[in-house]
């Protein structure tokens, strides 16, 4: 009877070794398995919106240096632009004080002829894109305010009605045909000049 009793015992006890190794089997196999088969679908989602945003994000990256290259390539084109300008007004200027011709106290008709020949000369000495712009317009009338005593409201007008007159044609063609002579001689021939443009174009 004694002998059947430990038996019993001695078999419960391996029940209870084999029933702790299991359990200790699966608490360690557990968390490499996802709770539900909705978070595995969850993450893949997640890594894959992960990888698409990924060329998004680098192809802003790549652009924004060739933005910034175009950006200070028009600042430095409109500051050559200024400067050229600026050269050949004040020589054209002076040449016209040099025969008694006073732009900024003439008539106003004068100013305007003067503001055509200045807007032709800034066409010809921008590039094709900037030629015939508002901005383009607005810097004109800045100089001609400055230059020529128009303001730079009536300047944007008579560039705004500049196809309106056979002589503010004139005088804007030959602001074309002076600057681009200059550009390439460093000099603005007669016929070409502001002074012959204006004289040309009203009694004086």
């Amino acid at each position: 009877m004694s002998s059947l009793i430990i038996l019993l015992e001695l078999g419960l006890f391996a029940l209870l070794l084999l029933l702790a190794f299991r359990v200790l089997s699966l608490t360690r196999n557990e968390p490499l398995i996802p709770a539900t088969p909705t978070e595995v679908s969850d993450a893949h989602h997640s890594y894959i919106e992960s990888r698409m945003a990924q060329p998004a994000s680098k192809s802003s990256f790549l652009s924004s240096p060739f933005d910034r290259q175009q950006a200070m390539s028009r600042s430095h084109d409109k500051c050559e632009l200024i400067s050229r300008l600026h050269i050949l007004t004040s020589l054209q200027i002076r040449d016209c004080k040099e025969q008694d011709l006073e732009i900024e106290t003439a008539h106003l008709a004068v100013r305007e002829y003067a503001v055509c020949w200045l807007y032709g000369a800034a066409c010809a000495l921008s590039g094709p894109t900037e030629r015939n712009s508002e901005e383009l317009a607005r810097l004109v009338s800045q100089f001609a305010s400055r230059k020529a005593g128009i303001r730079q409201s009536e300047a944007m007008t008579v560039i705004a009605t500049i196809t309106r007159q056979s002589s503010f044609l004139s005088c804007f063609r030959g602001g074309i045909e002076g600057a681009e002579f200059w550009k390439s001689h460093h000099f603005v021939p007669r016929e070409k000049s502001l002074f012959e443009a204006v004289t040309s174009n009203t009694f004086v």
